[in-house]
C-alpha cells in the first residue's frame, strides 16, 4: 500500500530555517509529481510547492517563491521542501502528496496519497 511519511517540522522563530521530508513507500517519486501543501488552523488547505517528473520541473506558490525549494532524491525516494526565511504566517501543518495521475500543471491534480503532515511552528 502506498505510504507518504513527513518529518522536520518543529518551532523556528522568525527568519529561520526548516528542510521538510516526504518518505514514500510502494511508490516511486520520480516517476510521478509531488506536492507539498499546508493547512494552518481555521484556514483552508493550500499548495505550496510541486515538482514534476517531466524534466524535474519545479513549481511555486507565489508566497513561497524565493524563501522555498522543492527537491527529491531518486535513491532515497524522497521529496524534500527547504524553507528559509520563514515568517508566522508559514505556520502550519505541511503535507506532501501524489498519485499515479498527478500532475504539476494547473490545479496541481490527481493527488491521491496523502501523508499525515508535519507541524511547522513560527514564533519568536
Amino acid at each position: 500500500q502506498v505510504q507518504l511519511v513527513e518529518s522536520g517540522g518543529g518551532l523556528v522563530q522568525p527568519g529561520g530555517s526548516l528542510r521538510l521530508s516526504c518518505v514514500a513507500s510502494d511508490i516511486t517519486l520520480e516517476h510521478y509529481a509531488t506536492a507539498w501543501f499546508r493547512q494552518a488552523p481555521g484556514k483552508e488547505r493550500e499548495g505550496v510547492s510541486c515538482i514534476s517528473p517531466i524534466s524535474d520541473s519545479t513549481y511555486y506558490k507565489d508566497f513561497v517563491k524565493g524563501r522555498f525549494t522543492i527537491s527529491r532524491s531518486a535513491a532515497e525516494n524522497t521529496v524534500y521542501l527547504q524553507m528559509d526565511n520563514l515568517n508566522p504566517e508559514d505556520a502550519a501543518v505541511y503535507y506532501c502528496a501524489t498519485g499515479y495521475g498527478a500532475g504539476c500543471w494547473g490545479d496541481w491534480f490527481g493527488m491521491d496519497y496523502w501523508g499525515k503532515g508535519t507541524l511547522v511552528n513560527v514564533s519568536s
